[in-house]
């Protein structure tokens, strides 16, 4: 049986393996319920990260706002 790192199944979870290395990562994923477990956590993890929404805090983009037009009455 093959031994498959974390970056094996990464790269089988974004489609970017060939078509054996796929065909050998789902014979394993079907085989080995630990790798199966490690498949299953790295699904859910892409999951989290593709709906994962973040925004500046509201004093941030204040003080980015507050120092451009400082700059521009500084230019003119």
């Amino acid at each position: 049986m093959t031994n498959f790192t974390p970056e094996h199944l990464i790269q089988y979870l974004y489609k970017e393996t060939s078509p054996e290395q796929t065909a050998a990562i789902e014979d394993a994923l079907v085989r080995d319920w630990t790798l199966r477990e490690k498949f299953e956590v790295l699904k859910a993890s892409k999951s989290r990260l593709d709906t994962l929404l973040e925004s500046p805090r509201t004093e941030v983009v204040l003080n980015v706002l507050n120092y451009a037009r400082e700059k521009s009455v500084e230019a003119v």
